[in-house]
């Protein structure tokens, strides 16, 4: 049978319709930003995994990028870079968030969405934080402490400064250590984005006895604990450790018993929700994406969106050594 010119034509937009629904409203030219800053620790390489999969899935263009180390400043650098590329969306974990507001503000007002994920910046312009409730994550923790000192001793922690998740963990654990008059805080010890300067600082006080004795060691990031273990254990042990993140080596190090306990995190599941929920707001954007949501009882936006946590110990440990066995598959 023969086709008129307009049965063909129409034909064929049918065609192309059809055919363009079937792949969706996704395309590689959409490229969505993860910026980190210590990238190469395993915990920022599960993230980009997270982060990875769901642009597979979703079939856009991820990059992930930032600094290999500890570098709120280099951090700046490649937020800047990644503004000038004119993305779909960043999604940022922030170091210091004095230094980067302003930039992140420049992002969203030259019309790039920017949700925050593990360490937030409240104070910007960006849309929501997807992470860990740190200050809870820190009560969990204080609990965690008093119950293995038997409510009473000396405890260190290892922090970076200027970094707000580390500075609400720390918050959390003040809160619920401060019901136990007979649980003291000698030190809070700024690493500065080195998990050797806690190694250091642990052997040293290994030395203190009496009434200076160092009784428990917390990490409140990532990169200290296994170290601070190593530390202990070289020196005799007997003191009580409490880590962040579930890393292959801090795994192993609870399984072996130099490490109590850790507060687990889900670096992955942040990354890949955080880019879906960048998705929606590029192709489904506010009329106003430098408005303040925050303060607005029908925001079509969350404040926060909890990714949960939970201690992990001798009795679920292989659970987690399982799960990310699984997950590396």
């Amino acid at each position: 049978m023969k086709l008129s010119g307009k049965t063909a034509l129409a034909m064929l937009a049918l065609a192309v319709a059809f055919t363009s629904g079937c792949e969706g409203r996704h395309s590689t030219k959409e490229v969505f930003y993860l910026i980190g800053t210590n990238m190469k620790l395993p915990y920022w390489q599960t993230a980009a995994e997270g982060f990875e999969r769901a642009a597979a899935e979703y079939k856009v263009t991820a990059k992930v990028v930032g600094p290999d180390g500890y570098d709120p400043q280099a951090e700046l650098t490649a937020l800047h870079s990644a503004i000038a590329a004119k993305p779909s969306g960043i999604l940022i974990s922030v170091a210091d968030a004095t230094l980067l507001q302003s930039e992140i503000n420049a992002a969203v007002y030259a019309g790039i969405p920017v949700i925050t994920i593990d360490s937030d910046a409240e104070n910007s312009r960006r849309m929501y934080f997807i992470g860990t409730n740190n200050l809870e994550a820190g009560r969990l923790g204080g609990r965690r402490i008093i119950e293995k000192l038997g409510g009473k001793g000396n405890v260190v922690f290892f922090t970076l400064s200027g970094q707000p998740n580390t500075a609400e963990r720390l918050k959390g654990f003040k809160e619920v250590l401060d019901t136990r008059p007979d649980i003291h805080i000698t030190a809070v010890v700024d690493i500065k984005g080195d998990a050797r300067n806690a190694f250091d600082w642990t052997q040293e006080s290994l030395a203190l006895a009496g009434p200076q004795r160092i009784d428990a060691y917390i990490s409140l990031e990532s990169a200290s604990g296994k170290l601070v273990a190593d530390a202990v254990k070289r020196g005799g042990g007997g003191r009580e450790i409490l880590a962040f993140d579930v890393d292959q080596d801090t795994l192993d190090a609870i399984k072996a018993g130099t490490i109590d306990a850790t507060i687990a995190q889900k670096p992955f599941t942040m990354a890949y929700v955080g880019l879906k929920e960048l998705d929606a707001v590029y192709h489904d954007p506010p009329k106003d994406l430098t408005r303040d949501y925050s303060a607005d009882s029908f925001a079509p936006y969350p404040v926060f969106i909890d990714t949960g946590t939970s201690v992990v110990d001798q009795n679920n440990v292989d659970l987690y050594i399982a799960g990310g066995a699984e997950g590396n598959k």
